[in-house]
């Protein structure tokens, strides 16, 4: 090459690409000066100026800009360099673009528009800034599943977005699309396979599904309904409380929730129990919430799961039994301050009783909530009596009947001795268990115990 002749086009190009990386601002002026071409497109259609905005360098974003760079410039996906001014969270370079004529409605194949994306990433200021250039579709919808960008505001917990996008039209009733999964079920009382329900969240379903207080209030006072439920039928409330947002699922009371809502199969009640949400439950039944209330099919969700889950085996199942199942002795004592029957069962007999004697909690890598754990884990689990015999040992104080059977003919006697149990199973038998009862299969407590040594231990199989 000879000496001070300009370098090709295309190491121009690249060399332009390289000094906006790291920084080297008069580089880049001297670069374009000589005729760096600023809209040159890389193989997935990018350009300099995309690499601009995404290392957010508003000198290089002006200079290019300045030389004619076009601020619409999409890649192979549709994204422009305004979408990425948006991940980046950046005002100013939205601001910049927005200036030099970028189509505040412009939108990646799959449908984002900046719009939505700056309200997925939370700048206010860029949201605003948008609607002030010309957004237009405030209510517009990506492709793959229907969400707004009043959704993502809300799911991402952005209140101050979600404050503007209303008072720009957003709508507060619209759903995303609804799909079906088919999953694998399997427990005892459900099918092998069901289809799941997927989707058909509102604005509100997501406030209630990641604990979003203010959102929350901002879509009610804007006309959401606050019993509002998705395709499975869970509620507003249920969501919340399902979600572990016990001081959501109290805000939703205070603005008129049913308490008692279980068009899931569950209700919040039982969901705060399965969290150990024990405030939550003491809210909701000063709320009304029935103590009683009585689960009537299980959450939709697949088997060996680390998913917070309420089983359809589970099925007539009470607050009260469910607590006992947990071994929660605090929420256990809160139903029945407050008036839960500590006796009802579910619809096979199974009582809270045996359910606190380890009824229904296989030896296998499972915790108490059904959920998977490492075998460690499990194996402590398992060992540990110690949870069981208070809750047991409370349940006998109100009074239940310690040689109820369930309709396989199972005493709580059997559940302890199942799991090895010494400390429930002595407690039983003071209380007058019968070693003696045979269930179905015509197996005693008496004849189920193993040992090593003198040592009581879980039988095998």
């Amino acid at each position: 090459m000879l000496a001070g002749a300009s370098p090709p086009a295309e190491s121009a190009d690249l060399q332009l690409k390289e000094a906006i990386r790291s920084g080297d601002h008069t580089a880049v002026r001297s670069l374009i000066e000589n005729g760096a071409d600023v809209n040159a497109p890389e193989a997935d259609g990018a350009t300099v100026l995309h690499w601009a905005v995404r290392w957010d360098d508003p000198e290089s974003v002006d200079l290019l800009l300045g030389a004619g760079a076009d601020a619409d410039a999409a890649n192979a996906y549709g994204v422009t360099p305004l979408s990425l001014a948006c991940i980046n969270r950046s005002a100013p370079l939205v601001a910049r673009l927005l200036a030099a004529g970028a189509d505040p409605n412009a939108a990646t194949t799959m449908g984002e528009t900046a719009l939505m994306t700056c309200a997925r990433t939370g700048n206010a200021d860029a949201v605003a800034a948008l609607l002030g250039h010309g957004a237009s579709n405030v209510n517009a919808r990506e492709a793959s599943r229907g969400q707004t960008a009043l959704m993502w505001a809300v799911a991402q917990g952005h209140p101050d977005v979600v404050r503007i996008l209303i008072d720009h039209g957003a709508d507060v009733h619209a759903r995303t699309e609804t799909r079906s999964l088919l999953v694998s079920v399997g427990g005892r009382g459900d099918e092998r396979a069901r289809e799941l329900p997927l989707g058909g969240f509102t604005s509100l379903l997501f406030a209630a599904r990641h604990g979003q207080v203010e959102s929350a209030r901002l879509l009610l006072d804007a006309g959401a309904n606050v019993n509002e439920t998705g395709p499975d039928g869970a509620s507003t409330l249920v969501t919340a409380s399902f979600s572990g947002h016990g001081d959501l699922a109290a805000f939703l009371l205070e603005r008129g929730a049913d308490p008692n809502a279980a068009g899931a199969g569950y209700a919040a009640l039982h969901t705060a129990v399965l969290r150990a949400d024990a405030t939550l439950v003491r809210t909701l039944i000063e709320n009304g919430a029935d103590p009683d209330i009585r689960l009537t099919g299980g959450s939709r969700v697949p088997r060996a799961t680390h998913w917070w889950i309420l089983p359809a085996s589970l099925a007539g199942a009470t607050p009260f039994l469910l607590a006992a199942k947990y071994v929660d002795v605090e929420i256990m004592r809160i139903l029945a301050e407050h008036g839960a029957d500590p006796h009802l069962p579910l619809r096979d007999g199974t009582t809270p009783l045996m359910m606190a004697a380890g009824a229904d909690w296989s030896n296998g890598e499972i915790d108490r909530h059904y959920r998977r754990v490492p075998p460690e884990v499990a194996e402590a689990l398992h060992s540990d009596e110690r949870p069981n015999l208070e809750a047991t040992r409370f349940a006998l104080s109100l009074g239940a009947d310690v040689n109820a059977r369930n309709d396989a003919g199972d005493t709580a006697l059997h559940s302890a001795v199942f799991k090895a149990w010494s400390g429930v199973i002595d407690l039983l038998v003071e209380h007058g268990g019968d070693m003696q009862a045979m269930n179905e299969r015509e197996r005693t407590p008496l004849s189920m115990m193993c040992y090593e040594g003198d040592t009581l231990v879980r039988c095998a199989g």
